[in-house]
């Protein structure tokens, strides 16, 4: 499992939207702390108040110079459907392939539902050079992070 210090394993994925756009970890490095925020499935409650309460709380990782991005195995369809739903202005990033999903040993199953092969919720803080300066890995996928925790990380990023 992917932990503080280490270096952040790189993906190629799409972003959430119509377009297809392709999104590559690399692209966002250099830049400023990056927030991996993985999570099970759009339109679930718990995914749903994890993004929108990552959104609520937007302008200060902005202010701290962080890019957040969602992602999470559902399609580009459905998390560009998502975004809009719920007004979430960041980047929602599509790994129906599992590569980041696999690359940070994520990867969960919940059989009662169906779901097979999704992430499970966890939370990386990306230094500008892609070191693991955050880590935080549910015990539970219903439990959320604490984000003042994932802001601290950021800020001393």
């Amino acid at each position: 499992m992917v932990s503080t210090g280490d270096s952040a394993p790189r993906f190629t994925a799409t972003i959430g939207t119509s377009d297809h756009e392709p999104f590559a970890l690399d692209d966002v490095l250099g830049d400023g702390p990056v927030v991996l925020a993985f999570f099970p499935g759009a339109f679930t409650p718990p995914c749903t108040n994890e993004m929108i309460a990552f959104q609520e709380r937007l302008d200060d990782f902005e202010d701290a110079g962080a890019t957040v991005l969602g992602l999470s195995a559902d399609s580009p369809f459905s998390l560009g459907a998502f975004r809009e739903e719920h007004g979430i202005a960041f980047d929602l990033v599509s790994d129906m392939a599992g590569d980041a999903i696999d690359a940070y040993d994520l990867t969960i199953d919940i059989a009662d539902l169906g779901l097979h092969g999704i992430a499970n919720r966890a939370v990386y803080v990306l230094d500008a050079d892609g070191t693991v300066v955050y880590d935080w890995v549910a015990d539970d996928p219903t439990n959320e992070p604490d984000y003042e925790a994932v802001l601290d990380a950021v800020e001393s990023a």
